[in-house]
């Protein structure tokens, strides 16, 4: 968990024409992320990763792959989108002899919401059955669980770790720093307010405009770390306005959009979602060329 801070992008999975995983452009990506920008980790199949499209065999060729890649020099996190308790933990499995550092699962979320006890019972299974250390990935409204509901499952299951909380309402956020102090990992993905959420103790974020905008996000955390909020707060502005460009119902897409425009290879979204129109393109690449980034036509 020491490991497990600071910037740490949750990696667009790139597809071919086909619609197959392009691993090559995976590795790239991988290395740019950990060699040029410095991230301090990096999550794969995560929403931004469009992991409730990928089959366990797929999932576990990308997170193989940007192992392999990163070659120990940042954790790698797995992500599990599934609805079982079954289904999670045969994807925990498929990538447990992998060097990974731990699990980020969402509650189980498809119509039917769990009570406190199963999804309780769900993670501990999850954790007892696989073997490795869990991140709960707070993001689904209609099962979301509460600043209780984290406290009781971080502090009374021995290997859940933590929580990635995506929420638009930073209070959340703050009510689980102050309830759980020390005693778990608390990663904002609170994509238009981060400069707050480090500001109040977060221990970092995996959030989807890390992934848009890298390097921008390790100079906020820096920055903050440093106590130079005039930096922050100048880079808060510029992060801001792109996250309010590909903020929507295609972020996935809208985000390999942004790594594309920034000149780097990104692959094609899995269908039904389409890419980008012209109108978002022209959006995000403003936002970009106003953050101050190197963009193509």
């Amino acid at each position: 968990m020491k490991r497990m801070s600071g910037i740490v992008p949750p990696m667009t999975t790139p597809f071919d024409a086909n619609e197959d995983l392009d691993e090559d452009v995976l590795r790239a990506e991988v290395r740019y992320l950990v060699e040029e920008v410095g991230v301090h980790g990096l999550a794969v199949g995560g929403s931004t990763g469009e992991g409730h499209t990928l089959s366990t065999d797929e999932l576990r060729c990308a997170v193989g792959a940007a192992v392999e890649e990163a070659r120990g020099r940042v954790p790698v996190i797995a992500g599990i989108i599934v609805d079982s308790t079954r289904q999670a933990i045969e994807r925990g499995r498929a990538v447990a002899d992998l060097d990974v550092a731990a699990l980020q699962v969402t509650p189980v979320h498809y119509l039917f919401k769990p009570d406190d006890e199963m999804m309780v019972r769900h993670f501990a299974s999850v954790v007892d059955r696989v073997g490795l250390p869990l991140i709960v990935y707070n993001v689904v409204q209609w099962v979301y669980c509460s600043t209780e509901l984290l406290v009781r499952m971080i502090t009374e299951i021995d290997g859940v770790i933590g929580v990635k909380q995506s929420a638009v309402d930073l209070k959340k956020l703050a009510d689980l720093l102050l309830e759980l102090g020390d005693r778990g990992l608390i990663m904002s993905a609170v994509d238009a307010l981060l400069y707050p959420s480090f500001c109040l103790g977060a221990h970092g974020s995996i959030a989807a405009i890390l992934t848009a905008v890298p390097g921008l996000c390790v100079q906020l955390w820096e920055a903050v770390q440093a106590g130079d909020h005039a930096t922050a707060l100048d880079l808060h502005g510029k992060i801001l306005r792109v996250w309010n460009a590909i903020a929507g119902d295609r972020l996935p897409a809208n985000v390999k959009c942004a790594i594309e425009l920034q000149g780097r290879a990104a692959g094609l979204p899995r269908a039904p979602m389409g890419v980008p129109s012209a109108r978002e393109r022209a959006a995000i690449h403003s936002a970009l060329e106003a953050a101050g980034l190197p963009v193509s036509a």
